[in-house]
């Protein structure tokens, strides 16, 4: 299993910041195996009763192993104590120099059991399915490859294409009915597989209600789930309240490529699909970055004009990103559009067979085209 060296500095990164770091991300996406690979790192896996018992005084827990000259301790999927903020919290203020990870699905915020989300005393990382660091550290792999499996490590090195139905299963089992007591499988299975077929479409609860047989304050409460638990990405419009711009109706992106594929029965993949794959690509590509979504949106306007992405930056500036398979599909038309109501801001094309950074003018917009290994840096380095 390649060490995703990407993630591991990102996580001393933010031990340098606080004691306490949440590795937070969807099912199989690898943080046990992560937390693993962490040399120094203790690990205990709060699945297990005998943990658990160790866990019932925290105090004691934390007051033993640094007797023994342990301060770097794993908590993998911790929301299975009873009191897990308990834990943690007197980690982070009794125990100096005790460095703690801990793991879970969801975020703390959305978990019944976290009386306190610790905002103050801890750093969150979201592991995201596999970005483009991670398709370097695990060898001369396929992008097509990384496109069709996705970006959880077992799928992509297997290939079981029973991978994505046990996946389900055991998402509906141990994150949703535990954490979240939801009751209409039926209906929450069918708005998932629905949702992940028609990944990046404009969303409309209302119609997914009619579909799933259940009322429209049910789909909300459902999206807002699959958004705790990692399952779905929501982007919203980016506006600035002129009346030709869409300003309500976001996009809702499944959280891996390889379930769009497996839903919609891609296989082989054909030449068209691969432009909504990479786009989808390029957004966990953002998320990973940006660790986030609230400042990833799309853009578009009443007559149809689009921009895939767009990443708000400081005094009105906003990058502008189109996503496109290959090079020569690019069509200015919706960044042109766009610039007209804001100006300011770089426009990139984020695109498989571009090599490096080039920057041309098109149809009087001047454009930088990117390899997506290259976005990464740029947009951090705005932000």
């Amino acid at each position: 299993m390649a060490l995703r060296s990407g993630w591991q500095a990102a996580i001393h990164a933010h031990f340098e910041k606080k004691s306490v770091v949440w590795l937070k991300g969807v099912r199989r996406s690898g943080k046990t195996t992560l937390c693993r690979q962490l040399p120094d790192f203790q690990y205990f896996d709060c699945e297990l009763p005998r943990v658990r018992r160790m866990l019932e005084d925290p105090e004691a827990f934390f007051s033993d192993l640094r007797a023994t000259g342990i301060q770097k301790i794993v908590l993998d999927e911790i929301h299975r104590l009873p009191e897990p903020s308990e834990a943690l919290k007197i980690a982070a203020d009794h125990f100096s120099g005790v460095q703690v990870l801990a793991t879970g699905s969801s975020s703390l915020g959305a978990i019944g059991k976290f009386k306190d989300t610790l905002t103050d005393r801890k750093r969150d990382l979201w592991l995201t399915p596999m970005d483009s660091r991670d398709l370097r550290d695990f060898g001369p792999a396929s992008l097509k490859m990384r496109l069709q499996r996705g970006g959880l490590p077992p799928a992509f090195l297997s290939g079981d294409a029973a991978f994505y139905q046990d996946w389900l299963d055991s998402f509906w089992s141990k994150d949703i009915l535990e954490l979240f007591r939801v009751e209409k499988r039926v209906s929450f299975m069918r708005f998932i597989e629905l949702l992940f077929t028609q990944s990046g479409g404009v969303f409309e609860a209302t119609r997914f209600a009619r579909l799933c047989e259940v009322s429209r304050p049910t789909i909300l409460n459902y999206l807002g789930i699959l958004q705790a638990t990692f399952a779905v990405q929501v982007i919203r419009p980016f506006h600035s309240g002129n009346p030709t711009e869409i300003v309500a109706a976001p996009r809702v992106y499944a959280f891996d490529t390889g379930f769009v594929v497996h839903f919609n029965g891609w296989d082989p993949l054909r030449p068209d699909d691969f432009g909504l794959l990479w786009e989808q690509y390029v957004l966990n590509e953002l998320c990973s970055a940006l660790q986030g979504t609230a400042s990833i949106h799309y853009w578009r306007d009443k007559q149809g004009h689009e921009v895939d992405f767009v990443v708000p930056l400081s005094r009105g500036k906003v990058i502008a990103i189109e996503c496109k398979w290959q090079e020569k599909k690019f069509d200015p038309i919706g960044i042109r559009q766009f610039r007209k109501l804001h100006p300011d801001g770089p426009n990139y094309l984020v695109a498989q067979d571009v090599d490096r950074a080039q920057t041309r003018r098109l149809n009087g917009i001047e454009v930088t085209l990117l390899p997506l290994e290259k976005l990464r840096d740029l947009v951090i380095s705005r932000k």
